[in-house]
């Protein structure tokens, strides 16, 4: 077997493992739960899964989808977001090669993975993965510094800069819209969520995220209040999208602009 194909598949598995975990934390981190104790569990039931009812994907076939015990039927939401995990592990791998931007990469992925399920299940995105996220990125960016024998404090700081300039941007846009619309327009965590996206993906690009995440929610809101009369959206998941689509596919503001002016 080719050694790329092979590191593929390794990457590919752990991250359907990784995403299996990130489940756990994305539900229970917002609902004030330990991810460590209790064990998995069936969430109707609280049967204790075996370690073959926790295989990624496959469980989830085998049992049907279906709790083994009292047959009640398991999300699918929990595959679903482990196929994701493991292919954009994967597509991250295609994309940077096994380095430190891989890395930073899946670093990233994975925050966004994370707060996209705990966004959809409770409109939260939990501080502590945006901090411990953050930090990891940060740590990441010095060590690549370090590894290129380039200057750490221009390093680290322009995308710290980056950061906190597209936060500022989100939050300005929130003010405007609470002004508009005489409400809370935006949640404080996707504010928050746009200093990460700044840190790794630059100002500019992390401006196009924005206009990509409202044009990609705008429909499904617009559908949602005909159809529901609720206009509460998770923003997370769609700045999550658009992240990842200029992530993987290295979108930059040059192209954009030669697309627009065509």
């Amino acid at each position: 077997m080719d050694n790329e194909v092979f590191i593929g598949i390794i990457v590919f598995i752990f991250g359907l493992v990784f995403g299996s975990f990130y489940n756990v934390v994305g539900y229970r981190l917002p609902n004030k739960l330990s991810i460590a104790f209790p064990p998995s569990h069936c969430v109707n039931c609280n049967h204790k899964l075996k370690f073959y009812e926790l295989i990624p994907v496959i469980s989830y076939i085998f049992l049907r989808g279906k709790c083994k015990s009292c047959k009640n039927k398991i999300s699918i939401i929990y595959p679903l977001f482990e196929l994701i995990t493991g292919v954009l592990f994967l597509m991250s791998y295609l994309v940077f090669g096994m380095n430190i931007d891989f890395l930073i990469a899946i670093t990233f992925i994975s925050v966004l993975i994370i707060i996209t399920i705990s966004d959809l299940r409770c409109y939260i995105i939990p501080d502590e993965v945006l901090i411990i996220g953050g930090i990891l990125i940060v740590l990441e960016m010095i060590i690549k510094s370090l590894m290129n024998r380039m200057n750490i404090l221009t390093d680290v700081a322009i995308p710290i800069l980056n950061g906190a300039g597209a936060f500022a941007i989100l939050y300005l846009f929130k003010v405007l819209g609470d002004i508009l619309f005489k409400k809370e327009s935006l949640g404080g965590g996707d504010i928050k969520l746009m200093f990460i996206i700044g840190l790794v993906l630059g100002f500019d690009m992390s401006m196009v995220v924005i206009f990509m995440a409202a044009f990609i929610a705008l429909p499904l809101s617009v559908y949602s209040l005909v159809k529901n009369n609720n206009n509460v959206l998770a923003f997370g998941p769609y700045l999550s999208v658009s992240s990842v689509i200029v992530l993987l596919t290295s979108l930059n503001l040059s192209m954009i602009l030669e697309f627009l002016t065509r």
